[in-house]
């Protein structure tokens, strides 16, 4: 039995009635494993020192920054272009991001990209290995753009906290957000 057929059997096995992009998936693990070789083959090179331990307040805007960079890249209707070749538009969800569907619904790479880039839990993970990997590359500019993000992400928070407050003050049926 060739490879190709035992693949085939997997897929069936694994998702009989569904097709699933198995090989997209282990397309996207092998990116993501050469670009964090990649990275950590760079702080070798530049003999960059790794810290023993991050720093509680590195851990903290890291996260935050991660998360809004993934929200910003997956959800925000300004970065739509970047998804538009894996995605197809559904409708706006309010505060500026969008609903989409993985524009592929078959199998392959092109399906596995539309989830990665549709989804912010997926992308995290490469967010945050791009900003730990800038931590100890360049750490005064990845601070400084997590620094800008995070407080994107806060103002978000507030701008939501603020209609919130408007709408109970008003008494009036919330409207859809800006």
């Amino acid at each position: 039995m060739s490879v190709t057929e035992r693949l085939k059997r997997l897929r069936e096995a694994y998702a009989p009635h569904e097709n699933r992009p198995l090989g997209g998936y282990l397309a996207a693990m092998a990116t993501y494993a050469g670009v964090a070789g990649g990275l950590a083959a760079l702080v070798k090179a530049t003999g960059r020192p790794v810290p023993e331990r991050p720093t509680t307040s590195d851990v903290v805007l890291l996260s935050i920054a991660t998360h809004k960079l993934s929200r910003l890249m997956t959800k925000d209707a300004i970065t739509s272009p970047l998804r538009a070749p894996f995605t197809e538009y559904q409708k706006p969800t309010g505060s500026g991001e969008v609903a989409e569907e993985v524009r592929d619904q078959g199998s392959g790479t092109r399906h596995a990209v539309g989830e990665l880039l549709s989804c912010p839990f997926c992308l995290a993970v490469w967010v945050a290995t791009g900003l730990t990997a800038g931590l100890v590359l360049t750490p005064r500019l990845t601070r400084l753009a997590a620094t800008a993000l995070t407080a994107v992400a806060a103002s978000d928070f507030l701008q939501m906290a603020y209609a919130s407050a408007q709408h109970v003050a008003s008494g009036q049926p919330r409207a859809s957000q800006q």
